[in-house]
């Protein structure tokens, strides 16, 4: 089977189970900012060479799958998308997420203000992928306030990604004398 299906050339993609929308879709633009974001923390975990941001950041982006298959999910069809065994996103994603700034934080992470994003590779690449998040986490909620998610845990969870995301450069940039 080609990866190139030709179901998209009229303007539409399926979500899970088979439903199509618009390729401008509210759905489809938050999910589809999330899989930047995805791409984006790549980028900084394969230029990465402290294994502590390579583990974490991987997890992450495991997590950001459950996330986009929830986000690519109907609302209608969500209890039977648990029902085939898929993840929903809860508390306890977001708690790892917390459990990260604080061990960040505890290692006297140094920033006065507003950080200038370039001071090395990965931190830019980190501060990429942070402002990646942010734009995720608007689409999301413009996706709640179109009455189509029912899952706020969504947006903490981003919310916080990209507080830790922000945080990670900083430490990247402190470790390198910066």
């Amino acid at each position: 089977m080609s990866i190139a299906t030709r179901t998209g050339d009229s303007g539409t993609t399926g979500l899970m189970y088979n439903r199509r929308v618009s390729k401008c879709h509210p759905r489809v633009e938050a999910y589809g900012s999330v899989d930047e974001l995805n791409a984006a923390i790549g980028v900084a975990r394969a230029q990465a060479t402290e294994p502590f941001l390579q583990e974490n950041l991987l997890s992450i982006q495991k997590d950001l799958v459950v996330l986009m298959g929830e986000l690519a999910t109907g609302v209608d069809d969500l209890e039977r998308y648990v029902k085939d065994g898929f993840h929903r996103v809860t508390p306890a994603l977001t708690s790892r997420l917390d459990a990260l700034v604080a061990e960040i934080e505890a290692q006297k992470v140094s920033f006065k203000g507003w950080a200038t994003p370039g001071g090395t590779v990965v931190s830019a690449a980190l501060d990429v992928a942070r402002t990646t998040g942010r734009r995720a986490e608007r689409r999301v909620v413009a996706l709640q306030e179109a009455g189509q998610l029912d899952n706020s845990e969504i947006i903490i969870f981003l919310n916080r990604l990209s507080d830790l995301l922000w945080l990670m450069a900083r430490w990247v940039e402190t470790r390198a004398g910066i």
